[in-house]
């Protein structure tokens, strides 16, 4: 029986993974800042866990490995987000976007891997996101954040060598949760930011459920020889746009992106 290590567990594509995993009869360790928010499920087990505090991060993670006693994946999937103009983007906002998004995620992901090299085995998924590729305006903190925590993915999966223990970047598109209910607004009376802000709530409406990730993350599970990187979400943002903008000068891919989001 697989023994799992969840982050983010209480809401959005974290809960969707949580049911998931618990139907198919894994004992999941699920996190949230609040215990009381995580969903009662058969073998989920609540873990306090604050990405903000160091001290959280180290405790919860070793408190819920001596309880499971090892990890065969470790799930780093929590998240937030801010909306905003960049030029005007307070610092301690930033801050906190890359402890969260960055900081916080690389702590657990050393501490599952130090856990994993003793076994020789073991799968780590990073749940970044598409903005890492395909940025979303007004979002720059979390764009930047998630290409962090990507780039830092790539580069221990070139370190990784003949090691048996998997990392893999999970990258979501558009994926409709409450995700924009919880995303932290700075004012602007730019109406390009208002413009945005009604592109961004419209396509997370008509976005495919979290259970679409859910079920990319069972199959990670099941594969023994999982894929690096993995793009999940609707076919034109998951799989058209990212092919043709990797081709496309920077001047294009700014104008396709203007387009997309109207502004």
């Amino acid at each position: 029986m697989k023994r799992i290590f969840l982050t983010g567990a209480s809401a959005g594509i974290g809960r969707a993974i949580a049911q998931a995993l618990s139907e198919r009869g894994y004992e999941v360790w699920g996190t949230s800042r609040d215990i009381q928010r995580i969903p009662v499920l058969p073998r989920v087990h609540p873990v306090q866990l604050d990405l903000t505090n160091n001290t959280s991060i180290d405790t919860a993670f070793r408190n819920a490995l001596s309880e499971a006693g090892h990890f065969d994946v470790v799930i780093n999937n929590a998240g937030s987000g801010h909306f905003g103009p960049a030029a005007s983007l307070p610092a301690e906002i930033l801050t906190e976007q890359f402890q969260v998004l960055v900081f916080g995620q690389i702590r657990l992901l050393q501490l599952a891997f130090e856990s994993m090299r003793t076994r020789d085995h073991g799968l780590i998924v990073n749940v970044t996101s598409l903005a890492s590729r395909l940025p979303v305006p007004y979002m720059s903190a979390y764009n930047a954040a998630k290409s962090a925590l990507a780039m830092f993915t790539m580069t221990m999966q070139l370190e990784l060598g003949d090691s048996r223990v998997r990392i893999v970047d999970l990258q979501p598109a558009d994926i409709s949760t409450d995700f924009n209910d919880r995303v932290a607004r700075s004012g602007s009376d730019d109406a390009r930011v208002a413009k945005t802000w009604t592109a961004v709530e419209k396509n997370m409406k008509n976005a495919p459920p979290p259970a679409l990730v859910a079920r990319r993350v069972c199959a990670l599970i099941d594969n023994d020889n999982p894929p690096r990187r993995v793009t999940v979400g609707d076919a034109f943002q998951a799989g058209i746009a990212p092919f043709i903008f990797r081709f496309l000068p920077q001047r294009l891919r700014l104008w396709g992106l203007r387009k997309y989001y109207g502004i």
